[in-house]
């Protein structure tokens, strides 16, 4: 039967370096004993009238959670809007006195429902080490996939020597076999030649012996004749050895191998040549499908809808653009940093000072834009009906997803990308292109701005002089047409609440979450013309206001008091 007792060193065997699970806790000392040092701890007067219990009765404390600045001391008492954290008086006399919106933490405190926000924060985490183990099994596949590719790259090189020895091989075998000819066809002509010269040999032999016995045994006109034959018989052999003297088979053969010219130039490559080939490591994004909800959010803060009554909108700085072309969408990006898209198709990344840093150059005539990771961005192109995915690091397209219609407005929430198609349809997919839902609507304006917000969708009609939301299941929650003149951008506060980018009326509206009430923020009054775009930075209470023409950047706070 498996034991409940806890697995909680012995203190004092600890300190001495022998390892003994504690059967006693004391609440005093706070630590494990086992039952040796129990003993001694029971019998001492300094430690007899702790408070001890069974070890399997023990349970670690929840630490302590301070209510103090970690780095003034002081009680934290106030909260920052802009930056969401608690803070102390010291904290924001010096490290926020430019943030606005800052409350009393009661007051915070007072308004958040904990239990949401505890909700919220497991599912945070859920999601979180969900995406950790998807970056283990992702990295584990990727080490598989190296080795495999190593095994391949193992298996090319020994193809290649294999396919060059054997070329040699045969060339090799080629030569040998020729050589060989030819030196038995020489050795044939030289064998034949002698077995010619061995019968001419034989011939004068057998004239020298019969001259000696003519000479010696006929008369001398017998001996006449016969040495007159004879003669002549000579002279034949006189003339073949002299004709021996042209004739090719007499001559001495030796065989040569003249070289092939290109061998040299071959050894010459050959030495040069310091590698088979180069080995690299290419990296690539891994989109992983990973929410930029996961970011840090307000933990505290409730998200019941704010009285936009209270809401103000500053302009803290106006900033100089001239890009000189009309704009159609604008982010802010994690980083700090904004993208702006002009009409034209280009993609221009600013600093977090708002100069350009470059145009990316990705072809075609982009839209809109949107942030899937640090790294990773998906641009609409209405004119391709395509959405391409790119690497902002390195400037390239890890894919392409067609459509079926011209694609403008784009956002990316809750692991899928949201897209405004034509004038009648919002669709929901997922980074591989699959359709999740389709959400049908009704528009007199192509769907160019949308944002999403509790699991609804809200988009501005331009030509229709209002603003629509809609549930994913396409059934329309409101509309708000009252004073829109020509809305366009939209972004959302935490609350919910949406503001809206009125062109023709050059303000900057904010509706309640509700569609009930709206607001005006900023007026032409205040320096504004055709406003076209508005973004929020990533959990801040900042953001921009960019023209029609990419004359200028408003940099504003929001605040809610």
């Amino acid at each position: 039967m498996a034991s409940n007792k806890p697995n909680i060193p012995c203190g004092p065997c600890h300190e001495g370096k022998v390892k003994t699970e504690a059967d006693i806790w004391c609440n005093n000392c706070e630590e494990g004993l086992c039952s040796t040092c129990s003993s001694h701890h029971k019998r001492s007067r300094g430690t007899r009238n702790h408070k001890t219990i069974d070890i399997k009765s023990y349970k670690p404390s929840i630490p302590a959670i301070q209510t103090e600045c970690d780095k003034h001391g002081q009680q934290l008492n106030l909260y920052c809007p802009s930056h969401l954290m608690p803070c102390c008086d010291e904290c924001i006399s010096t490290s926020h006195s430019k943030c606005t919106g800052v409350k009393r933490l009661a007051a915070v405190v007072e308004k958040t429902k904990i239990e949401k926000s505890t909700q919220s924060i497991v599912k945070q985490i859920d999601f979180i080490k969900h995406f950790l183990d998807k970056l283990i099994e992702n990295k584990s596949k990727n080490i598989n996939k190296g080795e495999q590719e190593n095994n391949r790259i193992q298996k090319f090189i020994l193809n290649i020597r294999e396919k060059i020895n054997n070329y040699l091989i045969n060339l090799e075998k080629k030569l040998c076999n020729e050589a060989d000819a030819i030196l038995n066809q020489e050795k044939s002509k030289a064998t034949d030649l002698k077995t010619e010269i061995e019968g001419k040999k034989k011939q004068l032999k057998e004239m020298q012996d019969h001259l000696h016995a003519v000479i010696s045994k006929s008369s001398k006109l017998q001996s006449f004749l016969e040495v007159h034959q004879i003669e002549q018989q000579v002279h034949q052999c006189q003339r073949y050895v002299n004709d021996l003297e042209n004739d090719g088979r007499v001559k001495e053969f030796d065989l040569k191998m003249k070289q092939n010219d290109e061998i040299e130039k071959i050894l010459v490559k050959l030495e040069s040549l310091e590698t088979l080939g180069e080995i690299m490591v290419v990296k690539t994004d891994m989109v992983l499908n990973r929410d930029t909800s996961v970011r840090r959010k307000a933990q505290v803060e409730s998200r019941e809808q704010s009285n936009i009554n209270n809401m103000t909108m500053n302009i803290k700085t106006k900033i100089e653009l001239n890009l000189q072309k009309r704009i159609s969408d604008m982010i802010c990006l994690m980083d700090g940093r904004v993208i702006v898209v002009d009409w034209s198709g280009k993609v221009n990344l600013l600093t977090s000072n708002c100069k350009l840093e470059k145009q990316v150059p990705i072809s075609g005539k982009a839209f809109s834009v949107t942030q899937i990771n640090q790294n990773t961005f998906a641009i609409t192109y209405p004119y391709e009906k395509a959405i391409k995915i790119c690497n902002m690091g390195n400037e390239t397209v890890t894919k392409v997803i067609t459509l079926d219609k011209a694609c403008y407005g784009l956002l990316f929430s809750n692991n899928s990308l949201v897209v405004g198609l034509g004038s009648d349809e919002i669709r929901m997919l997922d980074l591989e292109g699959n359709t999740l839902k389709s959400i049908e609507v009704q528009s007199k304006s192509y769907l160019k701005n949308l944002v999403y917000c509790n699991d609804r969708v809200i988009y501005s009609d331009y030509n229709g002089y209002a603003v629509y939301c809609v549930e994913e299941s396409s059934k329309q929650i409101w509309d708000y047409q009252q004073d829109l003149e020509g809305p366009e951008g939209l972004c959302t506060d935490t609350y919910g609440n949406i503001i809206v980018a009125d062109k023709c009326s050059n303000t900057i509206r904010v509706i309640s979450k509700d569609g009930q009430k709206s607001k005006v923020l900023i007026s032409k009054d205040e320096g504004l013309k055709n406003p076209q775009c508005i973004c929020l930075k990533p959990n801040e209470s900042s953001g921009y206001i960019c023209d029609r023409y990419g004359k200028y950047l408003i940099k504003f706070n929001l605040s809610s008091e």
